[in-house]
């Protein structure tokens, strides 16, 4: 009996000491510090995109859209024009009674267009017979070269961010432990006096900053 007593106290024991182990501190876990960061690039944009729409009127409806034909198209690539819309409606009488005749209208989006030949072609599409033309939007043919670089600004600039923070609090800044994209914003244009080189209507280049955000966290000890 004596001898059972002491295997189960031996027993207790151990049991005991183990829930100690269990329980008792863990490791210190490692601390971090998160910063934003915001970098950004600025370019001239080198691309512009127009749309024109070319009306015309006539006593048929076959008349009209065979007048529509002509083209403004000169001097452009086939792969950067994209027509976006036709339309043909009828040209009603005074008195709304009768058709007198019908009205074709054609619209051609031209994308990628070199800002220094914009000018020129936007005069040969209303010398063609253009009515009217809408644009420019202006774009960066390196657009993803220069986020890329924008990316790289805004990490840096987090690091910079996260070193302040850390010998303010005495701490060694460690390894980066996660990054995260806050996603890119659409270039923000600037006004600059740059006109196409072709002596045709004045396109202002202007430039375009292109930005990014990151989110980074750091080890810190």
């Amino acid at each position: 009996m004596k001898t059972l007593l002491a295997g189960i106290a031996v027993a207790a024991v151990v049991l005991a000491g183990g829930a100690d182990a269990a329980t008792g501190p863990s490791s210190a876990s490692t601390n971090t510090v998160t910063v934003t960061g915001t970098g950004s690039v600025t370019a001239v944009p080198d691309q512009a995109s127009f749309d024109f729409t070319v009306t015309t009127k006539a006593a048929t409806a076959a008349a009209a859209l065979a007048k529509n034909g002509t083209d403004v198209r000169a001097g452009v690539d086939a792969a950067d024009i994209q027509t976006e819309q036709v339309s043909l409606d009828p040209v009603m009488s005074n008195d709304g009674t009768s058709i007198v005749g019908f009205t074709a209208s054609d619209t051609i989006s031209v994308t990628k267009l070199s800002i220094a030949k914009a000018g020129g072609i936007v005069d040969a599409a209303v010398g063609a017979g253009a009515t009217s033309v809408s644009g420019p939007s202006l774009t960066l043919s390196a657009q993803d070269t220069l986020y890329n670089q924008a990316l790289k600004a805004a990490v840096a600039q987090a690091k910079t961010k996260a070193q302040a923070l850390a010998d303010a609090a005495g701490e060694t800044l460690g390894a980066i432990v996660t990054i995260d994209e806050s996603g890119g914003s659409s270039p923000i244009p600037f006004a600059k006096s740059a006109t196409d080189s072709t002596g045709g209507t004045p396109i202002e280049a202007g430039t375009q900053e292109v930005q990014a955000t990151v989110s980074v966290t750091f080890a810190m000890g």
